[in-house]
């Protein structure tokens, strides 16, 4: 059993629908270009700075390897985030609106 080719343009229409991709966009593109200036601000920081993360802080260790870390720690803290939004909110409003479809 599918769904008649009127009925999808109405969902893809509806305000609902449009609302739902939005969200779920700029939470996407937000928590994206977050991780890309991070990343992007290592690298940079690597190519022009490099005497800043070379700073010992131990007898073995420079700043940079704790830095280093550190983003890959933000990036799974990002990834967190995303999924309690999308867990929370998000798959809520999916559901309601499949419910909704399938009444109709």
């Amino acid at each position: 059993m599918g769904i008649k080719v009127d009925r999808v343009n109405e969902i893809l229409n509806s305000e609902k629908f449009k609302d739902l991709v939005k969200k779920r966009l700029s939470v996407s593109i937000t928590l994206t270009v977050i991780i890309l200036v991070v990343y992007f601000g290592f690298i940079l920081t690597i190519a022009f700075y490099k005497e800043i993360l070379a700073i010992k802080i131990g007898a073995y260790i420079t700043l940079g390897l704790p830095i280093g870390i550190s983003i890959i720690l933000f990036a799974w803290i990002l990834t967190g985030i995303y999924t309690r939004w999308a867990n929370q909110k998000y798959d809520k409003s999916v559901r309601e609106l499949r419910n909704e479809i399938l009444e109709k």
